[in-house]
């Protein structure tokens, strides 16, 4: 096939992926067509099928966009020069920033929903949160071994973080103004001094209380 005609078709199938965030944002991902899809792209129904068996297929490739995002900032946080707090917050920023997406945010509600019935999606976010999650735990082990976390369970604070920016997502797909993202990632900030440490800061010093209180203060929830 002439190079101008695949990219002509990954142009194609991309502007039907865009397309399905964008009705998702308005609609939601439950109530949205593949006539929706196809309206808002500009194509016909067949031409969606060229590239999507159906709507799950089209789910597939939302969840597989999603991650490749992520996987594209884990990739450049591995290869910045950062202390481990910093490599984490700044991941969890790109998380959390999926909020600002109301596209993103529907997607990731209806999807708890899919996976109860779809196996193959269930297969896929589970690969997904098992690839991340990997990375995370072995971040958070360097961190430990050069002195730049307390000693903490790596798969637990991994778990942690990825399990709290999927509930984030969903609480605010639940309504606008349950609270404000702002407010969030600065507690997850403060959380996340409460685990930091240097070589030439003893442990003993690292009051994890206190951050506590903070975060909880500056969520207001």
């Amino acid at each position: 096939m002439p190079k101008i005609a695949i990219e002509a078709r990954l142009e194609k199938r991309q502007r039907l992926i865009s397309a399905a965030w964008e009705c998702a944002g308005r609609k939601g991902y439950r109530d949205l067509t593949v006539d929706h899809v196809c309206e808002q792209a500009g194509v016909s129904k067949g031409a969606f099928y060229v590239y999507f068996s159906g709507k799950q297929e089209l789910l597939l490739a939302l969840l597989a966009e999603d991650a490749s995002y992520l996987d594209e900032q884990m990739r450049q946080l591995d290869d910045a020069d950062l202390p481990t707090r910093e490599r984490l917050r700044l991941f969890t920023r790109a998380l959390l920033a999926r909020g600002d997406d109301p596209g993103r945010l529907h997607v990731r509600a209806d999807l708890w929903t899919a996976m109860i019935t779809e196996e193959a999606v269930r297969t896929q976010f589970r690969a997904t949160v098992e690839r991340h999650r990997a990375i995370l735990r072995r971040w958070i082990r360097e961190g430990i071994d050069r002195g730049d976390l307390a000693p903490i369970t790596e798969n637990a604070l991994a778990s942690i973080l990825l399990a709290l920016s999927d509930g984030l997502l969903l609480h605010g797909g639940l309504g606008p103004d349950g609270f404000r993202w702002e407010n969030v990632r600065g507690a997850i900030d403060v959380l996340l001094d409460g685990i930091a440490t240097t070589r030439d800061r003893p442990l003993v010093d690292i009051p994890l209380v206190a951050p506590l209180a903070d975060a909880v203060g500056i969520l207001g929830i």
